[in-house]
């Protein structure tokens, strides 16, 4: 099988049925094609350094290291894969959770079959991909930040850095931001990487909330 032009995805669940069943609404797709599977959170985090996968689809709930466990471990070591946590529950604290540890969207398993197609491609727009109950804790969230008056960190980018923030927070891939840039992608991740550790922040929400308030882009 070509999956040369295809989203490559890494398929992570401790349920051998569950896994084939994503399996089959994956692979029916034309630029989707599940390249590996793991069955728990450290065969997970193995497979998806390793340079083959696009995007992870990390279960929550796996032995051994849990799905956010395993995406924050993703997300430091290959910061170019993209990442979506599969849950059973609609839990605010794991949504949070979640997103901080570098999840570009969590879907809800009992949905996965409606929700999974709409959120691969959206990770991998660099878009987060939010269910409804989501985004009323965000909303929520974000309010409750604005009531407490949370001070915008004083900016500590470079112009290059910035651009790059601005960038990500218009919705643009690494492979786009570099386009635009003429840099390579490793570039445009390690710069990220940089970024989110000078702002003492975790993810693309992060920075796109940075970059409404640092007036960088219109909310």
């Amino acid at each position: 099988m070509d999956t040369s032009s295809k989203t490559r995805i890494l398929l992570a669940d401790d349920h051998a049925l569950v896994r084939r069943g994503l399996r089959l609404i994956l692979d029916a797709e034309p630029d989707l094609a599940v390249v590996a599977e793991a069955a728990n959170g450290a065969e997970a985090v193995d497979a998806a350094t390793g340079g083959d996968v696009d995007l992870a689809i990390l279960d929550i709930a796996m032995p051994r290291m849990t799905g956010i466990q395993a995406a924050r471990e993703i997300s430091r070591r290959a910061p170019q894969v993209r990442i979506l946590i599969l849950s059973m529950y609609d839990n605010e604290q794991y949504f949070f959770a979640s997103l901080k540890a570098g999840a570009s969207g969590y879907v809800l398993k009992s949905v996965a079959d409606r929700d999974l197609l709409e959120a691969c491609r959206a990770a991998m727009r660099g878009e987060p991909f939010l269910y409804p109950g989501a985004i009323t804790a965000l909303v929520r969230d974000y309010l409750r930040r604005a009531r407490q008056g949370e001070r915008l960190p004083e900016s500590v980018l470079t112009p290059r850095e910035e651009e790059i923030v601005k960038l990500i927070a218009e919705g643009n891939s690494a492979r786009e931001i570099a386009e635009t840039l003429v840099i390579s992608v490793k570039t445009v991740d390690r710069h990220r990487a940089n970024i989110l550790q000078k702002l003492g922040m975790r993810d693309r929400l992060d920075l796109t909330r940075y970059a409404i308030r640092a007036g960088l882009i219109e909310p």
